[in-house]
């Protein structure tokens, strides 16, 4: 397999971190072996601690997950994680500073583990991308972490980080050179594209949606290139791929095509039932959200202000249904109402130039977002980037 090619080099790498964790006492947290049930987990699913893995997040529903590889090159489902924080709101993450958790598919290499993290460990999910860069969106330094603290990340426990790391860290040594992130809105399911229909990132979904499918008919590692403005799956092109231009023509193999196709034609007729009786709506976040399990522990999240359950702003294709939405609003906290507004003056927006663009954060958040973030113990206060 293509992935062993530069096996010693990534050994190499980790062989380093463990002459660091001699003199530094806090590398060694990434030298933790994978607990002994999820090892026995990997065997049970037909797989191994030296296999390749992929990570999928879903912001909605606050969850991670990991897959590994069997031998016959297939991914299979080992653990499902409960995120414990995200910020922002649904949608692609544009500009730094929006608080936003990027939405896309990623690659994480060796380079981007940081073992000594001020977040317990971390590692950078590698965006921007080549497509993000080619929109001209910025940020950086987006991370998995421990902490429960998020102005952008993906934010765990310290427990849970260290053994997804610990997981990483076995893959990279079998021989894995780069790890892919797929990172959703929600699960691309006909109900919840029934719901965000209207919703002005529908088309950018739809895409990811794309990959989705690829992965869930495969279940390989879909190759990600980028044209037109968009991702594309599985595909050679006869000429130099831009992100920007128009796509050149596609090479991809039939029996894939007719697969994931079928997939899509299923879902689509699907969503154009549940069309009929599910209500389109936009989905506002004061400020993202965590898993309902740690629902107890609130407190010890950053911004727990922040974590009221999210407004369901119905949205409708009539121009005056949508302004009655609006007149709706007044009622609603301050910081929910500013949002809501928004939400509904974006999509009509949408609706009438016909695209997509991503949720405009409320002001209020950008100004908290300078201040620190109130992690569950002292030592994990706001760190700079570099040590994220």
């Amino acid at each position: 397999m293509k992935f062993s090619v530069l096996r010693p080099a990534v050994v190499a790498f980790f062989a380093a971190l463990t002459l660091a964790a001699c003199n530094d006492g806090v590398s060694h947290r990434s030298l933790a072996p994978i607990p002994p049930e999820t090892a026995a987990l990997m065997e049970k699913v037909g797989s191994s601690k030296e296999a390749p893995m992929l990570i999928r997040a879903y912001k909605k529903e606050a969850e991670l997950e990991i897959w590994k590889m069997k031998s016959d090159g297939k991914y299979v489902h080992l653990k499902t994680f409960p995120m414990c924080r995200w910020s922002g709101q649904l949608g692609p993450k544009t500009r730094e500073g929006d608080r936003q958790v990027p939405e896309g598919f990623y690659s994480i290499t060796p380079a981007q583990m940081n073992p000594n993290s001020s977040y317990y460990l971390s590692f950078n999910v590698g965006y921007p991308n080549q497509l993000d860069k080619a929109l001209g969106h910025s940020g950086g330094t987006i991370m998995v972490h421990g902490a429960c603290s998020s102005a952008g990340c993906f934010s765990m426990t310290d427990a849970q980080i260290a053994e997804i790391y610990a997981i990483a860290r076995s893959s990279f040594n079998g021989g894995q050179t780069a790890i892919q992130m797929q990172s959703y809105p929600f699960r691309m399911t006909p109900e919840n594209l029934a719901k965000h229909r209207l919703d002005p990132n529908i088309g950018f979904w739809k895409n990811l949606k794309e990959g989705n499918d690829h992965f869930e008919v495969t279940k390989e590692e879909p190759q990600v290139a980028y044209c037109g403005k968009r991702y594309v799956f599985n595909a050679t092109m006869d000429g130099r791929a831009d992100p920007v231009s128009a796509c050149p023509p596609l090479k991809q193999d039939p029996e894939i095509v007719a697969s994931v196709s079928a997939k899509s034609a299923k879902d689509e007729e699907k969503i154009a039932a549940l069309s009929e009786s599910v209500r389109p709506v936009r989905v506002v976040y004061q400020d993202g959200g965590m898993h309902p399990s740690f629902f107890s522990k609130v407190a010890e999240a950053s911004r727990p202000e922040a974590l009221s359950p999210p407004e369901e702003i119905a949205v409708n294709d009539k121009p005056a249904q949508a302004g009655k939405a609006s007149s709706q609003l007044a009622s609603k906290s301050p910081v929910v109402t500013m949002a809501a507004a928004k939400a509904v003056a974006q999509t009509r927006a949408a609706e009438t130039a016909g695209a997509a663009h991503a949720f405009a954060p409320d002001p209020r958040r950008e100004l908290s977002a300078l201040a620190d973030d109130v992690g569950p113990t002292s030592s994990i206060k706001r760190a700079t980037s570099a040590k994220k």
